[in-house]
């Protein structure tokens, strides 16, 4: 289902997006077209697209093509999304130690749509970060591990 939605394969068409979406939360997710929990995200992220589409604008990247937002963003596990509004980095608070990025796939569509308009929501209020709205049984649990520190 990837297909169907917009890919960004250089930094500078990263750059662009990242400047250029005012008013609506930038989703990007971060991984690749043949991985299937990639694709697993990708279907939910494509069949929410049209729903959300006064709220978010959703964008792929592949994290081969563009390492130096792979290393900026901490991109260890695939897939990982990231949220923007206006330019700014929005963070969530999942109930884990990473609060920049999404890591996994939403379990539902309902999940994705209720995160989306909650950043929303939170971003037209001023707020850099906000708090998940996602079932904490619905997150994908992860270690942090800091190597050569």
């Amino acid at each position: 289902m990837s297909y169907l939605l917009p890919k960004l394969k250089r930094k500078k068409e990263v750059d662009e997006v990242i400047k250029k979406t005012e008013d609506l939360v930038l989703v990007l997710r971060f991984g690749r077209d043949d991985d299937l929990v990639c694709m697993q995200i990708d279907e939910i992220l494509m069949k929410t697209s049209h729903d959300l589409s006064k709220m978010a604008a959703i964008y792929l990247v592949d994290v081969d093509s563009v390492p130096v937002y792979t290393k900026f963003f901490d991109i260890s596990l695939i897939p990982s999304t990231v949220f923007f509004f206006n330019g700014q980095h929005m963070k969530v608070d999942y109930g884990s130690p990473d609060h920049t990025k999404f890591v996994g796939t939403f379990k539902t569509k309902q999940d994705f749509i209720d995160l989306i308009e909650v950043i929303y929501t939170g971003a037209m209020r001023g707020k850099l970060m906000v708090t998940s709205p996602i079932d904490q049984a619905n997150i994908t649990k992860y270690e942090l591990l800091y190597k050569d520190i």
